[in-house]
């Protein structure tokens, strides 16, 4: 049993170092332990602390961002023969000695992936709007997964060989919500287990600014469950707009029946056929969106044949 753990690092020089030191090098039920260190184009000296301190080392050529290292360290820890992955921080922020807590389930058959929680354990420190942010997303994620999540974002979390085959990044910002609705979708067991998260030294290099995170996050979720629940999604929308339509529409149609004239309720008469033939063209959307989620189940399905042959 090989545990590979992946570390998307940009400009983490000082932290680095301590987390790799921090990785446990004994895990009950894993034979080998291996450290991959994705470094997104930095700036400093990351890669060769790393490379000090025993990791693996592949590097961007630029800065990508943290979904396109994410999956780029996802696949180069299957080429490495992983059976499960690891996925952390490089600022030093969650207690690498409960790596044995994320990998416990997976060893024992349990679960496909599992989200180290930090609502659930014990935060030292998180700055009230992100705290905010994050029981925001959270709360989101559970209404559109229907599972009990407390912390979607955590970047703590561990994947079983089959969850890393089967799970597939597209966004080019930020991974966590968007694996997570993609696991669940492919009916891979999904759990958290509490962690602890300390107190960052220095500005997180991924969240600048908190509302252009919400809204590249948000539109990533949207993407996301669009591509996985197009039905679900068109027909609310195309349906709610109907209903509206209807409404409208049932006192032109009674004036009518009663008078012969739609007058004076015409602009209510134009407004209930926009709603209706909108309305309809959604729900017609939503039927083509569904046609192109077969091709695309197919085409994932194809994928992860693929992936398997390449890194077996």
């Amino acid at each position: 049993m090989k545990l590979v753990i992946t570390i998307p690092s940009y400009n983490e020089e000082k932290t680095l170092p301590c987390v790799i030191r921090e990785i446990p090098k004994k895990i009950n039920g894993i034979d080998k332990i291996e450290v991959l260190v994705i470094d997104d184009g930095s700036t400093d000296t990351t890669s060769i602390v790393a490379k000090n301190e025993g990791a693996v080392v592949i590097k961007n050529s630029k800065n990508m961002g943290l979904a396109v290292t994410f999956a780029k360290g996802f696949n180069k820890a299957l080429e490495m023969g992983a059976d499960i992955i690891v996925n952390t921080d490089a600022d030093f922020q969650y207690n690498q000695k409960q790596i044995p807590l994320l990998v416990k389930p997976i060893i024992e058959g349990e679960s496909d992936v599992v989200l180290g929680s930090r609502f659930a354990g014990n935060i030292e420190y998180m700055p009230m709007h992100k705290k905010f942010g994050n029981m925001a997303f959270s709360f989101l994620m559970r209404i559109l997964t229907g599972l009990p999540i407390t912390d979607s974002q955590t970047g703590f979390r561990a994947f079983s060989r089959e969850a890393a085959l089967r799970i597939n990044v597209f966004s080019n910002y930020t991974y966590t919500q968007e694996t997570i609705i993609e696991a669940n979708e492919k009916n891979l067991s999904i759990i958290e287990v509490p962690v602890d998260f300390r107190k960052r030294t220095g500005k997180s290099r991924l969240i600048s600014n908190i509302f252009t995170y919400a809204k590249n996050a948000g539109l990533t979720v949207l993407q996301t469950y669009l591509n996985y629940r197009p039905v679900k999604v068109f027909f609310s929308i195309g349906g709610l707009l109907i209903l509206v339509g209807v409404l409208f529409g049932v006192k032109v149609l009674n004036h009518f029946l009663s008078t012969g004239l739609v007058s004076p309720y015409l602009p209510s008469a134009i407004l209930s056929s926009l709603l209706l033939i909108v309305g309809f063209q959604i729900i017609v959307v939503g039927l083509i969106a569904q046609l192109m989620k077969r091709n695309r189940k197919v085409q994932e399905e194809i994928l992860y044949y693929e992936k398997k042959k390449l890194f077996k």
